[in-house]
């Protein structure tokens, strides 16, 4: 069979990204496999992919295949009043037992996104106090407040999209209400759809709605973020999964992502073409 010349134990992913943009083929070096396993794979290398693909991927969030993701919060890229814990998946915001909370304070992830669709889910421990966030922003997006400032820093501007626990969506300093308060222990799922330019959220695995759209519009990568206002409090990240569409679909993302709606036509392109990107 052809599971025969698998050994899952060789693969990586490096080596399945290769893989898949047909840098490589697929056989194994030992001189064990000979000539004939190595048509084999050649021949059937597309099932092969198959096969793979759909072992690496699993059931996260609403997707039904997508491959696991390893991101965490970015030591390096926070505020001091934050401090991260269990392999960078958790975070406690303002735990002097001195000074408490002085203002708000944010974290980024430690990758960004400008394509495909990604998932995570991040638990609120506690909720109270002025603001605690989760959502998205570019790498300009800010970290910190002091002075006793306490504000929704994500949405504060036009580099960061955020929804609080009180149920507000902020951008641009513009607050919306968009769904009811959470409480200690809430999870909230945060799809990022940047082949659409799509933020939407969940809530305990239920979907709440599309909060933001014409993120295809923002020059720069999107980093998942979080931040709180509130002394002593906790978050913690969890599941998180990437999908990626067909090599199609993410061509006319492309396309439409560097050309705007009113130079569409002016593209050698087939009219029906056309018209699916003007529909993106």
């Amino acid at each position: 069979s052809l599971l025969s010349v698998i050994s899952l134990q060789s693969i990586d992913i490096e080596f399945l990204q290769d893989f898949w943009t047909s840098k490589v083929y697929f056989y194994r070096q030992e001189s064990s496999i000979g000539g004939f396993y190595r048509q084999i794979t050649r021949r059937y290398h597309h099932v092969l992919v198959y096969l793979f693909v759909t072992m690496a991927t699993c059931v996260i969030g609403p997707f039904q295949e997508a491959f696991p993701d390893t991101w965490t919060w970015n030591n390096d890229d926070k505020s001091p009043n934050v401090e991260l814990c269990s392999r960078n998946e958790g975070a406690y915001f303002y735990i002097d037992p001195v000074y408490h909370s002085t203002g708000s304070a944010a974290v980024r992830g430690n990758k960004g996104f400008d394509r495909g669709l990604h998932y995570w889910e991040v638990t609120f421990c506690e909720t109270f106090g002025s603001s605690i966030m989760v959502g998205v922003g570019t790498k300009k997006a800010k970290l910190h407040t002091s002075n006793y400032e306490y504000i929704d820093i994500l949405g504060t501007d036009s580099e960061s999209w955020g929804l609080n626990y009180k149920g507000y969506l902020v951008h641009n300093g513009r607050p919306t209400k968009f769904t009811d308060s959470f409480y200690s222990g809430t999870t909230i799922g945060v799809l990022l759809d940047m082949n659409a330019g799509k933020l939407s959220y969940f809530k305990d695995g239920s979907f709440l709605g599309t909060a933001f759209q014409g993120l295809l519009d923002i020059d720069s990568e999107l980093y998942p973020m979080i931040a709180s206002t509130a002394s002593e409090s906790e978050m913690q990240l969890g599941i998180r999964g990437s999908k990626f569409v067909t090599l199609e679909d993410l061509c006319k993302h492309t396309v439409r992502r560097y050309v705007d709606y009113k130079n569409i036509d002016k593209l050698c392109l087939p009219h029906p073409i056309r018209n699916e990107l003007k529909m993106l």
